[in-house]
């Protein structure tokens, strides 16, 4: 049993994909090539969002987004306590002033009633990270950010086929904020076979500004229009990507199958799941429990593989702790230490998903 087995969940479309790398190789075609737009077009269109701009990560996805905004240096930007280093570093790299706001009980997303406490006449920007595959209440938020000129960037970095169910358009993720980000990292919902991301925007100029701060900020060779970064998607990931993009849907619906099975089956008083919504894709399913050391010794013991995601929340990582002044924030400490995460593999057999949820039951 694995955690997640990307070989044998690509196996069927392997041949494909070497036919199309080949392809790229002898045609010479490798940096913002032809397939490279052509993801570019089929990643927007399934996003409902008229544009999409291939970089080099995640990370940079985040950054470069955030410079798109051009917001005054030292703004005020609100983003989750309980997510990866990434989303709180390219707030920091960007000049403006990282504020933390605590997740919700029991579920992996920002509080919106948290965010509505912290706003001030500073805050420029609010980052909405759909953390696990669950997205974040966005209808609420607009409602609170009415008359506002807040901008929101969403980090959907594990949230690929997503939606926001509270919304009467039931927007998909994506097509919420001014722009949205992911990450192509292998292990999310739709990886590559090495490090690619993506913004998402329907803003013509937004969309104008990154394709140039992307590329030394040059759309033309050798003209520079702007001080911009070396972060672009490359032919061969994007060639791969494109090519699993068509099965996305059918294997979030695998996690999402398996998700129901955990819900419904593990019933044990020392274990507590958090608060999914349907539209959920599940990239991580999460447990908590009040013994955490002794809950993941047991797992390993009975060789059942689990992960952490994240052991800290961003106010504890070491290179940053002086910045948030020992502030606390409870329902995302909870989560990040209590927290365990659950094979998420999509392609576990029912029976595997039985083991897994009859060896916790027994857990005391």
């Amino acid at each position: 049993m694995k955690f997640l087995d990307l070989y044998s969940q690509d196996k069927p479309i392997l041949n494909k994909i070497n036919k199309d790398i080949n392809k790229i190789i002898i045609n010479s075609d490798f940096i913002l090539g032809k397939k490279t737009r052509e993801f570019e077009q089929e990643f927007a269109k399934y996003c409902n969002s008229k544009f999409a701009i291939g970089c080099g990560n995640g990370t940079d996805a985040l950054y470069i987004a955030i410079k798109a905004l051009n917001l005054p240096k030292g703004s005020e930007v609100l983003l989750p306590a309980m997510t990866w280093c990434s989303t709180l570093f390219a707030v920091i790299q960007a000049g403006l002033k990282p504020i933390l706001v605590d997740i919700e009980e029991n579920s992996p997303t920002i509080s919106i009633d948290e965010i509505k406490k912290k706003i001030t006449k500073r805050t420029r920007l609010i980052i909405l990270v759909h953390l696990y595959g669950e997205s974040c209440k966005f209808s609420k938020l607009k409602k609170i950010l009415k008359n506002k000129n807040i901008k929101i960037i969403e980090d959907a970095a594990q949230a690929h086929g997503s939606y926001d169910i509270s919304s009467k358009k039931k927007l998909k993720v994506g097509s919420m904020g001014d722009m949205a980000c992911f990450s192509f990292y292998p292990g999310k919902n739709l990886g590559a076979y090495g490090d690619g991301g993506a913004i998402v925007t329907n803003n013509k100029k937004y969309y104008n500004f990154i394709i140039k701060f992307r590329n030394m900020g040059s759309k033309i060779k050798h003209e520079h229009d702007l001080v911009g970064v070396n972060s672009r998607l490359d032919s061969i990931q994007a060639s791969i990507l494109s090519n699993k993009l068509k099965y996305l849907d059918y294997f979030n619906e695998k996690r999402k199958s398996i998700a129901k099975l955990y819900n419904e089956l593990i019933v044990n008083k020392s274990i507590s799941k958090l608060n999914y919504s349907s539209s959920c894709v599940y990239h991580q399913y999460v447990v908590i429990t009040s013994k955490p050391r002794k809950f993941r010794n047991y797992l390993k013991l009975n060789k059942i593989p689990f992960s952490r995601h994240y052991p800290e929340t961003l106010n504890n990582l070491k290179v940053v702790k002086k910045m948030f002044k020992n502030k606390k924030y409870k329902n995302s400490e909870i989560l990040a230490h209590n927290g365990t995460s659950l094979p998420i593999n999509p392609l576990l057999k029912k029976k595997d998903i039985l083991k897994i949820c009859n060896i916790i039951n027994k857990f005391n």
